[in-house]
């Protein structure tokens, strides 16, 4: 008998091994799943419960989509991220966006979402009345980077009230009512769709008072455009006095790079799953297809646009 029979019987098994690590080489990896985070803003502000909302709709029906939000200081700064490709969507405020269609644009448009309210609360037993008695006090104009701060300080501009004449601090809305809360500040300002989950929070803790804004929308628009409408606020939404105030249009923003397909799903599922998303917030289920589509001065990138064409709204 040879002595070398083992090698003999063991070569059948060897190559079996080979092949079968052969094959398992030449099977493709798993891909990488699309990212897309969706910077919002605070965690008790509207942008941030409609981003979640959103994300979940995403994570399940759009396989190999890992979707997430961003928490930021919401519209200035989401407009950042979205053009710097640090984020792919994000919510900002039409008065945050250059006046006029850039030429080369980063940042393209999904949708109009919902109109943005200036908020000015105050307590309901303090000094302030209106904008003027602002004058001397200790007031919060937003986070930095945020559309509030964008529009409080043209509003504060617009009625002479910047400079030294207030008392400015750039809180987020987390930390001005905190600091209302405590009598750190008078009053803060925070622009958000209604009802600003934050703001009604702290209303059923705090008796509050919103400041009547609406007088200063025309001079707004004759100073920086016509973006600005008035809206109200209703007594029901903060259990407070109702009042007219200053409201420009939301829009949810994209990369402008992400591809044409993408877009137009996420678009479709947007436009699609509104119950869905106005369960998370009320401000969600205000869309439409045929309000969507006007979002000047930004473009709607063209995975949008199919979308809109197809269902002709």
């Amino acid at each position: 008998m040879s002595r070398h029979w083992p090698v003999r019987a063991a070569a059948p098994l060897v190559l079996a091994l080979l092949l079968v690590s052969g094959l398992a080489g030449c099977r493709d990896e798993p891909a990488e799943p699309t990212r897309i985070r969706i910077a919002t803003g605070s965690p008790t502000a509207v942008y941030h419960a409609f981003g979640q909302s959103l994300a979940a709709v995403l994570n399940r029906e759009l396989p190999g989509v890992r979707a997430e939000v961003v928490v930021t200081a919401a519209s200035a700064q989401n407009v950042r991220l979205v053009g710097s490709g640090a984020a792919e969507l994000g919510f900002t405020q039409a008065d945050v966006l250059p006046p006029r269609e850039p030429e080369h644009p980063s940042v393209l448009a999904v949708a109009r979402v919902y109109d943005d309210l200036l908020h000015l609360v105050t307590r309901a037993g303090g000094p302030i009345r209106t904008l003027a008695d602002l004058r001397g006090h200790r007031v919060s104009v937003g986070a930095d980077g945020s559309g509030t701060e964008i529009t409080a300080t043209r509003l504060l501009k617009v009625a002479q009230l910047d400079g030294s004449r207030i008392r400015q601090e750039h809180l987020g809305l987390d930390d001005s009512m905190t600091a209302l809360r405590d009598g750190r500040i008078d009053a803060f300002f925070f622009s958000g769709g209604l009802p600003v989950r934050g703001v009604a929070d702290l209303a059923e803790r705090t008796s509050l008072r919103i400041v009547d804004l609406g007088e200063w929308t025309e001079s707004l628009r004759r100073g920086y455009g016509q973006v600005y409408v008035t809206r109200d606020i209703p007594r029901s939404m903060y259990q407070a006095e109702p009042v007219s105030t200053v409201a420009n249009p939301n829009y949810l923003i994209v990369r402008a790079d992400l591809p044409t397909s993408l877009v137009r799903d996420v678009t479709r599922l947007l436009m699609e799953r509104r119950a869905e998303l106005a369960a998370a917030h009320p401000a969600a289920g205000r869309m439409s297809p045929r309000s969507a589509i006007v979002t000047t001065p930004l473009p709607l990138h063209p995975g949008a646009a199919q979308w809109y064409r197809a269902a002709k709204p």
